[in-house]
């Protein structure tokens, strides 16, 4: 055995299936490593997700740790992004001194070579560094991301008011001209406490031994040129990159069973490439009237269609006042919307087989949220995609898609309504991706993609060359010198929690 690799990821749904993926790559290609991937208790994940990896990749250990409360979490009931995020960043470092025996024990049974982290989980870094673990951070979404991540200190010190209410276009190494109202709410409004968390976590990721990001060198190429040439970290020293993607879920997904699912005999009857599928992610909600503007402008164009459709939030007028304690979500569309389109449309409550809805040759079109998961998972498929993003970076994920790499088509929302998103104006896009010369030249180029993904990661791809880079590394290791001297070049150690030191970096 070459010793272990532990993963350490975030509980975010998307983040924890894309780590076991990187876990799952890892293995296939160099089995010889053993991989113990760490599992935050809160909130809970996914047992029957957990239970199949773990009888299908038996080489896969999972260490629970134990569930832990933030203090004075009361402000954090709310299940916006910006809430789940920020008490994700205070567990993980209520969490050091669990890790920090938890560590050392692996540490005892088997030689750890490295400890790779979601960068949610930055409070661990402080905790391997005292243990002279070598670490890297998974960066589950794309280079592009990646590279205004990097660039955040920059950022602080170019707009020290903050660029929340700026009317020009932000500037960013490698990406196309950011509008401040696409940027992330976490790092536009530094009013919030969260903010802290992402310029540390920004800085300490540029000390790391490495950034491990789920792409490939031909999908996001002024990105990763612009991150090569140390234009993302101006200040100082880029580690390196490995993009060893796309690391997507080969099918079944988190809540998928053994029976295949009923919307796949559906897709079975319709004609190639004919239906536009709509999935808007795990947190991907609507309100009443969103709903019902997007079942007309489904309903006007007269395209098939396969829609994933969730209740809209507790907050919703229509939800609060609902009789029903359990509502269907079909109670909340148009009133004959089903029938009227029956034959033509399904609507599938919740969840459906994203990867096997995507690989199936009845899809011509995908309405996606620009998750970077459903993103690789589109392109690995070749389906043009309809990009409406809802929260955290999928703004910024949308301008890379539509602008740099012409892979989508964009809605447009309402800046007077809240970010609406019309009958009309859907109507339009779906007819436009669907039945259009644009659409046709989009759905080119994402087939052109595919094979440049099946290239990434085919022998001698530039996938498999960077994954081989990364098992170079972590079996040659960092000295004790190397890792401190990564770790208080730019952060200071202040203080002592159960024999972890804590790290904090002043901004």
């Amino acid at each position: 055995m070459d010793g272990s690799i532990v993963l350490y990821p975030s509980p975010g749904r998307g983040h924890l299936a894309s780590m076991v993926e990187l876990a799952k790559h890892i293995l296939c290609h160099h089995p010889s490593f053993s991989v113990t991937v760490l599992l935050l208790s809160t909130p809970p994940p996914d047992t029957h997700f957990i239970a199949a990896i773990s009888a299908s990749h038996p080489s896969i250990t999972f260490h629970h740790l134990p569930a832990v409360s933030v203090p004075n979490s009361d402000h954090l009931s709310s299940s916006s992004p910006a809430n789940f995020i920020y008490s994700t960043f205070e567990i993980v470092s209520l969490l050091n001194p669990t890790l920090h025996q938890t560590l050392g024990s692996l540490s005892r049974s088997s030689d750890i070579k490295a400890f790779v982290i979601d960068f949610f989980c930055n409070a661990a870094f402080g905790v391997s560094a005292s243990l002279n673990i070598p670490t890297y951070y998974y960066y589950t979404s794309g280079a592009s991301g990646l590279a205004l991540f990097l660039y955040i200190p920059t950022l602080h010190k170019k707009y020290p008011e903050g660029f929340k209410d700026l009317n020009v276009p932000i500037q960013v190494p490698g990406f196309p001209p950011v509008s401040p109202r696409d940027m992330p709410m976490v790092i536009s409004d530094r009013s919030l406490r969260v903010y802290s968390h992402f310029l540390d976590t920004a800085i300490q990721m540029a000390n790391s031994a490495g950034i491990i990001v789920n792409t490939f060198d031909s999908f996001q190429a002024s990105a990763l040129k612009a991150l090569r040439d140390g234009l993302c970290v101006p200040d100082g020293a880029t580690p390196p990159t490995y993009c060893v993607g796309p690391l997507v879920a080969s099918g079944g997904g988190i809540e998928g069973g053994s029976e295949r699912h009923e919307c796949l005999g559906w897709l079975d009857s319709q004609p190639s490439r004919s239906v536009l599928f709509l999935s808007f992610g795990s947190m991907g909600v609507f309100s009443t009237r969103q709903l019902k503007e997007m079942a007309l402008g489904l309903e006007r164009s007269g395209v098939r269609f396969l829609w994933v459709v969730r209740v809209p939030p507790p907050h919703d007028e229509a939800r609060r006042t609902s009789v029903e304690l359990e509502p269907s979500a079909k109670s909340f569309l148009p009133e004959g919307f089903v029938d009227r389109t029956r034959g033509r449309g399904m609507i599938v409550e919740s969840w459906a087989p994203q990867v096997e809805v995507l690989s199936h040759g009845s899809v011509g079109g995908f309405v996606t949220h620009c998750g970077w998961n459903s993103i690789l998972e589109a392109v690995c498929h070749g389906v043009p995609m309809l990009a409406w993003p809802l929260y955290a970076e999928q703004r910024l994920n949308r301008v890379y898609l539509v602008e740099e790499m012409k892979l989508a088509l964009s809605v447009t929302e309402s800046e007077e309504e809240d970010g609406l998103v019309s009958a009309d104006e859907l109507e339009e896009r779906v007819n436009e991706l669907m039945r259009s010369e644009k659409g046709r030249a989009i759905r080119d180029r994402v087939l052109a993609m595919r094979e440049a993904a099946t290239a990434a990661l085919s022998k001698g791809g530039s996938s498999l060359s960077a994954l081989a880079k990364l098992i170079g590394s972590i079996k040659a290791g960092l000295s004790e010198v190397d890792v401190h001297d990564l770790v208080t070049s730019s952060v200071g150690v202040v203080g002592d929690v159960g024999g972890a030191s804590t790290v904090m970096i002043s901004s």
